[in-house]
């Protein structure tokens, strides 16, 4: 049998916690081979991003990724040394290392395949495989490039690389039990859950829910591969991420509230209403690997119209130079920004068969006085963009409403 384990940040934050994991993998060794995938230690992505910040404004993306993955290859490392003081055989390997081949794009590059020679070989040489998550090498030989996956990307590792091993089990392990009806931090009455589907668990994770990465959830479904979300220092059942089945539609048709800080609204006034021209904004945004999301235009007015959408924290400043050159291409007005947003879902695949669900959440938010700025659904989830001041209130309140406490 063969089980991929992969630890989060703060799993591995310290040298304590990285013993505390590697007796566990030490366990789990004595019964089935291992590979573990492993983030950078706590918060060590975010003071490398910080450290960058202070020799430049504007650091290359190449250069930031070689930075940024050598938190991932330190974990690694540290948490091979912790086995083999435990008595066990492992190795470690980088992405590179592990065949982890991808696009060439910098900082949100996509795994195009992994070549498994060197994982099959220390395998079965009976090695501990310790993965450095979160980054790749891009086709090549000695001129290959590192790239890196996106924040979340080593829960993608963990995934695609219990598809190319054809592993057992997928198990991501965290600082949290498992995925809740929402963030327990803001709700203590939210209810772990013993199952969730993919498309929940996707539309949770792109809509802010941290425990999971949404590209990871992607490939699970694609692949069929059953995805275990546990805490990494208590032995307590966690949740499986799955397809759906019959017992999953006797239940609640909202399973959670997920809920981002880290969005911001741009807007662009007096774009000539014409066709083509959002065509023209948006391509620009995808050539720079911007996703955006919660898209308004308003109505027409004497040949132009207001246009808004929402891009992420770390897209931001990217988004805005994007666009401003863009604007004057096309004889737009000026660019506004808006950071005091944030983005409030409910979320769950009985939403498609169970009308009145998206007035239960709009009325309840209005009783509770929180202003709704902008509306985004998908078959399954219903999303409103609200001042950003208001967003716990506004997860207490729909969790309430939608009764999530209740199992």
């Amino acid at each position: 049998m063969l089980v991929v384990q992969k630890y989060g940040g703060s799993s591995v934050a310290d040298a304590e916690r990285i013993r505390s994991v590697a007796e566990r993998v030490a366990r789990t060794s004595k019964e089935a081979q291992v590979a573990v995938v492993v983030s950078a230690m706590g918060k060590t992505t975010d003071n490398l991003i910080a450290l960058a910040r202070q020799i430049t404004d504007n650091p290359s993306d190449r250069e930031m990724d070689k930075l940024l993955a050598t938190g991932e290859q330190a974990s690694s490392a540290l948490m091979t040394m912790a086995l083999h003081a435990l008595g066990v055989s492992a190795v470690s390997l980088t992405g590179g290392q592990a065949g982890i081949i991808t696009e060439n794009v910098a900082r949100k590059a996509r795994i195009a395949r992994i070549d498994v020679t060197r994982m099959k070989k220390e395998l079965e040489a009976g090695n501990v495989l310790v993965i450095a998550g979160f980054q790749g090498v891009t086709e090549g030989s000695s001129w290959a490039d590192i790239t890196t996956l996106g924040r979340g990307g080593s829960d993608t590792t963990a995934v695609a690389v219990a598809k190319a091993l054809k592993a057992d089990r997928c198990e991501i392990y965290t600082d949290v039990e498992g995925v809740y009806t929402a963030d327990p931090r803001i709700v203590p009455e939210a209810r772990k859950l013993d199952t969730i589907s993919y498309e929940e668990m996707l539309e949770m994770a792109g809509q802010g829910a941290k425990v999971m990465h949404s590209r990871a959830v992607e490939l699970g479904e694609l692949y069929d591969i059953e995805i275990l979300v546990a805490h990494s220092q208590k032995e307590v059942p966690g949740t499986v991420i799955k397809h759906e089945d019959e017992a999953m539609e006797i239940r609640n048709p909202v399973r959670g509230i997920a809920h981002d800080l880290k969005t911001n609204r741009i807007t662009i006034a007096s774009v000539p209403d014409q066709p083509g021209i959002a065509a023209c904004i948006f391509q620009a945004l995808a050539d720079k690997n911007i996703s955006v999301d919660i898209i308004v235009q308003n109505v027409s007015q004497s040949g132009v119209t207001d246009l808004s959408f929402t891009v992420a924290d770390d897209d931001l400043n990217t988004a805005v130079a994007t666009v401003q050159e863009v604007a004057q291409q096309i004889g737009a007005g000026g660019i506004s920004t808006d950071q005091n947003v944030a983005k409030v879902s409910i979320v769950g695949t009985g939403i498609r068969s169970h009308p009145g669900y998206a007035a239960r959440m709009f009325t309840a938010l209005a009783d509770a006085n929180i202003n709704i700025i902008s509306i985004t659904t998908s078959e399954i989830r219903i999303t409103c963009l609200i001042e950003r001041s208001k967003l716990e209130e506004a997860v207490r309140v729909l969790h309430k409403t939608f009764e999530l406490e209740k199992a």
